[in-house]
């Protein structure tokens, strides 16, 4: 009887064992993962979970109980050593295995002289969740360091409840190297419309100890900015030190093939964030951080280990989508090979606004301000790599419906 281990117990692992079941694949199964939880959904986060909308119990991804799948659990346990077929967790238990997979994800990135501080905090495990929802239950200003999509949600949930909220940006707008400076100005926009106060531009020298219990970050232009309470959301780092033993490079993520195996091995596959597959239609090894890719490439990598027949290719065409104020801001494709933005529908308003990512000529990605009718009819466009002219035309016709 073969023996899968599956390192992490996020979206991408817990998936990868339900899919092996589907399968039909009945050998013995390993989860490991170092939080105590159950696999849970990391989204909610930064919204629902934070706002405290959400009991943290609806969060739980396995809608049944986990001894169903037959699998052998290490919750609260992390993988510190790979060597000769063999995990090595942290309380000294040795996991032989015939097949690994590395679903471990990513952490957040810290500043350079981040201060660990009670009101100082990061978001990205449920423990993340607490703190910062406890210490903006006691707030009444929030910092948040960095524009992104965890920037932008905790600021959008933030206001939502009342706090003063002022973000900080180290480009000259909000995401201008993925989305480009006009769609990276509107959801600047979509932040300032709400009451945030957006500084872009702005370089973070460090922060100072503030004795009246919050926290003070100093600016580069001698500028000192005071509240209650703050978080940096600055992006991610691989984190595979563990996984030396493999001797395959793992800096910037598992270096995989279309269908999960990583290369130089022959019985290891990356799922989700630390995985770089290789993509089907370009060819390139893209990161790609998304819900979605994740759910998708545990489905291949499942069917792969059990001999099944793949049905179709993980991330030809990467969804993504973030809920900020009310709005579901919507992503199909790769912006990040874009040459050019065009807008494609322009409401005169945020909600609405439709832009598509151009690379020499062919449609590669849409990017959507809450217009999911519009974005489902350029999913096929994307995917089909449509030409300029092409998208133009469809363009007109949805506008004059």
């Amino acid at each position: 009887m073969s023996h899968v281990v599956v390192v992490g117990a996020g979206l991408g692992g817990l998936r990868t064992v339900e899919f092996l079941r589907a399968e039909g694949f009945s050998d013995r199964i390993t989860l490991v993962g170092d939080e105590a939880h159950e696999p849970y959904d990391r989204p909610p986060l930064s919204k629902q979970i934070l706002a405290g909308t959400w009991p943290e119990e609806r969060a739980i991804l396995h809608r049944g109980e986990l001894a169903d799948l037959t699998v052998s659990l290490h919750l609260g346990r992390s993988a510190i050593s790979l060597d000769d077929g063999v995990v090595e967790l942290d309380d000294g238990a040795r996991l032989r295995y015939d097949t690994l997979v590395v679903a471990t994800g990513v952490r957040p990135r810290r500043l350079p002289g981040q201060p660990d501080h009670p009101e100082l905090h990061v978001l990205h495990t449920l423990e993340d969740c607490r703190a910062l929802r406890g210490s903006m239950s006691r707030a009444r200003s929030l910092l948040v360091v960095g524009a992104g999509f965890i920037g932008a949600e905790v600021a959008a949930t933030a206001r939502m409840a009342g706090l003063e909220v002022t973000m900080l940006e180290a480009l000259p707008v909000p995401f201008g190297r993925v989305l480009g400076e006009q769609m990276g100005q509107l959801c600047a926009r979509l932040q300032t419309d709400n009451g945030v106060t957006v500084r872009c531009g702005t370089r973070l020298d460090g922060f100072l100890l503030n004795g009246d219990g919050g926290i003070a970050a100093q600016l580069a232009d001698g500028t000192v900015l005071r509240a209650d309470c703050g978080v940096v959301g600055v992006g991610t780092v691989v984190d595979a030190g563990w996984l030396a033993g493999l001797g395959v490079p793992t800096a910037g993520g598992l270096l995989c093939d279309a269908t999960g195996l990583v290369e130089g091995t022959g019985n290891v596959y990356g799922v989700g964030d630390i995985a770089a597959w290789r993509h089907p239609t370009f060819g390139d090894r893209p990161r790609i951080e998304h819900w979605t890719s994740a759910t998708e490439q545990a489905a291949v990598v499942a069917q792969r280990i059990a001999g099944a027949e793949i049905t179709r290719l993980a991330d030809a065409v990467p969804y993504f989508w973030s809920d900020q104020y009310g709005l579901t801001l919507q992503l199909i494709g790769r912006c990040d090979l874009a040459t050019s933005v065009e807008v494609l529908h322009d409401p005169g308003a945020i909600k609405g606004t439709v832009a598509g990512y151009f690379s020499d000529g062919a449609l590669v990605a849409v990017l959507a301000f809450h217009a999911p009718r519009l974005l489902n009819r350029y999913r096929r466009l994307v995917a089909a790599g449509a030409s300029e002219p092409e998208v133009r035309s469809a363009a007109a016709e949805l506008a004059s419906r």
